[in-house]
């Protein structure tokens, strides 16, 4: 009997991890509860695409079309991109749209979560099938809350739900001190990316808009109203701490830059001692290049004038996957004063607007849009109906292999990962994902991969610091990480076919198109 595998979200991890999966022989369910595929690429804002050049951001066995002249595609470019991927590996006709997955239960012999913490191998066998084991996946329609709930019995689990959506982080006020006593419009950048152009022009045009936040969402809304209002109805950009932010030909330049040899300056997780002593000689190029980095945006942008000077390295906000591209007219909206910048250790509304660092500071505005994140670790948590595998979720350490986690069987997470190119990451895994499922390799015991997962994290938080986010590892290993999954499935890492090629190019997904 072929085994049945559930795939939860079509966005892109599910649509790839559905694609790999069905070339093992499976024949895979998705459950998307919006209408289309796309993920948060099928609702954000008009500005928003790319911050990844197009050759990182492709699948390995379906290039972008030559119609495509961008480095950085639109997110309308995107959305055809997925959907022609959807079509030509016949992908579609396996998704359930509108389809809500309200829960997911594992289903074992009586006890057996109790058992869980006591296992020595991966639900029960070290491979992805238990023989007794199931997971229940309860669905609702997601626009009919009375229509009857279904529940699916299948052999395994694919979470593809993604951290950027459906549970936004607003920050929580004092009594009297938060939106309630405010007399203008309150919403998350969830909401406002909702909106297609015109409803976004027109709930905007004319009005006195403050943003919150200064990561990406952020930055592009309030440049996309300061271009829309102009000086008569300037927009605020409210945040608490500045980042480092690069313009679009500096990614290029520094993608390019992503090889072999940048990554000996990097410590790795279990190391020799020939790779330990290789890394502690090169790590001084990784500061210079920090550095140089540094002055560089210095230089290039007005940051001094403007007080816009990070407080930390370069290179330790890249290795906590924070890393923005800046609009190109973003310090001309300001200079112009369309845009005004605004740092704040807290405020609080008033009536008329905010008031900022507690004090008689006043910011009169219209409507306040949080531009400051979502709770991914809440909203992957609460998809599991059993409190066992919520605290399991609740751990601070990183998955093994960025996709596993060694104490909930027959399951994997796959587009949780932060990294430069999540398309690239999540279809590695995808790859890794569906020989595992086909029996091409086991995982090692539980307490080895727990092992792993720790050595991980202490490698990361050395570089992160307190900024440490386990969904954030393979950035500064981007091949390296590969490497491990090649040797899992038996492919030889080494994908280049010189010996400088394999050194100093950089690597792209093209590179593991026959895994």
């Amino acid at each position: 009997m072929q085994k049945r595998i559930a795939i939860i979200g079509a966005g892109v991890s599910g649509l790839v991890a559905c694609k790999h999966v069905m070339e093992k022989g499976f024949s895979p369910i998705i459950f998307e509860a919006k209408s289309g595929i796309g993920g948060v690429w099928s609702q954000t804002i008009e500005s928003t695409k790319l911050q990844t050049p197009k050759n990182l951001y492709q699948f390995s066995d379906f290039a972008w079309p030559a119609s495509v002249k961008e480095t950085f595609p639109s997110h309308k470019q995107v959305m055809e991109y997925l959907h022609a991927y959807a079509a030509h590996f016949n992908i579609l006709p396996r998704i359930r749209f509108n389809t809500k997955v309200t829960c997911i239960d594992y289903v074992g012999p009586a006890g057996e979560e109790e058992d869980m913490a006591s296992w020595d191998l991966w639900s029960g066998t070290g491979g992805p099938f238990s023989p007794n084991g199931r997971w229940d996946v309860t669905v609702q329609h997601a626009l009919d809350n009375s229509a009857p709930v279904e529940v699916y019995q299948v052999d395994f689990v694919i979470l593809c739900i993604g951290k950027f959506s459906d549970i936004p982080n607003i920050p929580v006020f004092p009594l009297n001190e938060g939106p309630e006593v405010f007399n203008g419009q309150v919403l998350h950048s969830m909401d406002y990316a909702k909106m297609d152009a015109d409803c976004s022009a027109k709930f905007t045009r004319g009005k006195r808009v403050a943003v919150i936040g200064f990561q990406k969402s952020a930055i592009d809304i309030a440049v996309e109203v300061a271009n829309r209002n102009g000086t008569r109805h300037p927009c605020t950009l409210l945040f608490k701490k500045v980042y480092w932010t690069v313009p679009e030909h500096f990614l290029t330049l520094n993608f390019k830059n992503l090889n072999r040899f940048t990554e000996f300056m990097i410590h790795k997780p279990g190391e020799g001692f020939f790779i330990w002593l290789l890394a502690f000689f090169l790590s001084p190029l990784l500061w210079i290049f920090s550095k140089v980095t540094e002055f560089y945006l210095m230089w290039a942008y007005p940051l001094k004038k403007y007080k816009m000077i990070p407080g930390h390295d370069f290179i330790k906000q890249i290795s906590s996957c924070m890393f923005t591209v800046l609009p190109a007219n973003f310090y001309s909206r300001v200079n112009e004063g369309s845009l005004i910048l605004k740092r704040s250790q807290g405020f609080r509304f008033w009536k008329d607007g905010l008031i900022v660092d507690g004090k008689e500071n006043y910011i009169q505005t219209d409507i306040v849009i949080f531009a400051t994140g979502y709770k991914g670790d809440e909203k992957l948590k609460n998809i599991f109906g059993s409190s066992y595998l919520q605290e399991c979720i609740g751990s601070s350490a990183p998955f093994y292999r960025e996709c596993i986690h060694p104490r909930i069987p027959q399951l994997s997470i796959l587009g949780y990962s932060e990294s430069p190119s999540i398309l690239y990451t999540t279809e590695m895994r995808s790859k890794w994902l569906a020989h595992f499922l086909a029996g091409t390799f086991k995982l090692p015991r539980i307490r080895e991969m727990e092992a792993d997962v720790r050595n991980w994290e202490n490698c990361i938080r050395s570089y992160a610091k307190e900024k440490y986010k386990r969904s954030c590892v393979s950035v500064l290993l981007q091949i390296y990480c590969n490497d491990q999954l090649c040797k899992d499935i038996g492919y030889n890492p080494r994908r280049k076919k010189w010996v400088l090629a394999e050194l100093f190019a950089p690597y792209s997904p093209v590179d593991y198109k026959f895994l």
